[in-house]
């Protein structure tokens, strides 16, 4: 499937990049909230070589930049 977003070679860069939205958007707000993060990663295992990507959301366009389209490989349905 096509996503739009922003695409990591590795781990350790989408992990920062979830904490540059964090900070920039204040969170979390106490050490009680449930919200920590203002947007996910996810680990695309299913390509190879894996990555690891966040979708786009136009909240994020001003910390991460322009968004890129890629491929990612989907789970097999049974």
């Amino acid at each position: 499937m096509e996503v739009t977003g922003y695409k990591y070679t590795n781990e350790q860069d989408a992990i920062q990049a979830r904490q540059d939205c964090a900070d920039f958007y204040g969170l979390p707000k106490s050490p009680e909230d449930e919200t920590i993060y203002w947007v996910d990663y996810i680990e695309a295992t299913e390509n190879n070589p894996v990555f690891w990507y966040i979708i786009f959301d136009e909240s994020v366009r001003s910390i991460l930049g322009e968004p890129i389209a890629f491929e990612v490989n989907e789970l097999p349905t049974e």
